[in-house]
């Protein structure tokens, strides 16, 4: 028997995926903004959805960082409106 997924009205994260996460920063901040605040060779050198997919999947402190960023940004944009 499967438990039916929780609802998590509050938390901003719940329902998105990875790659809507990114897309969503690099409209925001481009790839050189988002180089200039996680610093990371997937977004300075030849940068990808698809190699920032990869590397943030297998390395939880960069995802942490890529989250923490979506969330300011969140903020940051309901702050101005």
């Amino acid at each position: 028997m499967t438990e039916a997924p929780k609802v998590q009205p509050r938390n901003p994260l719940h329902g998105l995926t990875l790659e809507a996460i990114i897309l969503a920063l690099v409209e925001g901040y481009g790839w050189a903004g988002l180089a200039e605040r996680i610093p990371v060779r997937c977004f300075t050198l030849d940068p990808s959805v698809a190699s920032s997919l990869k590397f943030l999947r297998k390395t939880p402190w960069a995802r942490d960082k890529v989250e923490g960023l979506y969330l300011f940004m969140l903020r940051d944009l309901k702050r101005r409106s």
